[in-house]
């Protein structure tokens, strides 16, 4: 018996739940739990043992302030839901549906949410320290957010299905805190990061095209190889910044920045 590695095998569960709710299936089969109910499993559990929520439909439900802690949400659908303060640590929340979700204030510390989709979701002021981050986050809203070493870059040794990274596209993370996040290629590209926390994060072969990183501490950050087309630098602290080999084309606001031991810059 031919094993795959389990990132392939998330991806292809994905392709499977994306194909059923685009023709239609509207989650049939996905047993639809309330909020009673799904406090009901959570307390139904002795405290070494897993909560079972796996592939449950709870979109549009108010679970705000539940503690989920370490529950297993992998492939369920949240759409909508409210999680509002919800306690999040160390869940499974591999290929689950987030999208338009409000997580503000949520605490998902050390929790996997590998091949997510979270478009339009609202994460101001969560805490996503330590946890496993791959997927759509196109136009979330990661203002003031935890993602210190957070782990966002793909493994390369299993992208046989194409590639998959942390797509935050047109997201807004003002004052967000990535400090030491390995964010290595990433789509950032025409999001607002002013303000952000960058200080020794990776950024290796990210795509910064039109982000604006006005104010952005990006002190020690590794960002080689990285794409910075009309990327905005106003005011940032690029010291001790690795850019080398990064590509720079309508590069905004680097006469303001602060780039004192930067390496890889372009020359004046």
């Amino acid at each position: 018996m031919i094993t795959l590695p389990v990132e392939r095998q998330m991806a292809a569960l994905l392709c499977v739940i994306v194909a059923a709710a685009a023709f239609g299936a509207e989650w049939q089969g996905y047993e639809r739990l309330t909020r009673d109910e799904v406090i009901a499993r959570l307390s139904g559990v002795q405290e070494d043992v897993r909560p079972e929520i796996y592939a449950k439909n709870l979109s549009d439900t108010d679970l705000s302030g539940i503690d989920f802690r370490g529950a297993n949400l992998s492939a369920s659908v949240l759409n909508g839901a409210k999680l509002t303060s919800a306690t999040l640590d160390r869940c499974n929340l591999t290929v689950s549906f987030l999208e338009g979700a409000n997580l503000s204030g949520a605490s998902l510390r050390d929790a996997v949410v590998f091949s997510a989709q979270l478009a339009g979701a609202n994460l101001t002021s969560a805490d996503l320290t330590g946890a496993r981050l791959i997927g759509d986050l196109r136009k979330t809203d990661l203002s003031r957010a935890k993602l210190l070493r957070v782990n966002a870059a793909p493994d390369m040794k299993n992208q046989s299905m194409g590639l998959m990274r942390a797509n935050i596209v047109s997201a807004k993370a003002i004052e967000t805190d990535f400090t030491e996040a390995d964010l290595s290629r990433s789509d950032f590209s025409f999001s607002d990061l002013t303000r952000a926390k960058l200080a020794r994060a990776k950024l290796y072969r990210a795509d910064l095209s039109g982000t604006v990183l006005k104010d952005a501490d990006l002190t020690h950050t590794d960002l080689r190889d990285a794409v910075l087309i009309d990327t905005d630098f106003t005011g940032a602290d690029l010291t001790n910044a690795d850019l080398t080999g990064a590509t720079f084309r309508g590069v905004r606001g680097l006469d303001t920045a602060t780039t004192a031991g930067a390496q890889g810059l372009p020359s004046q």
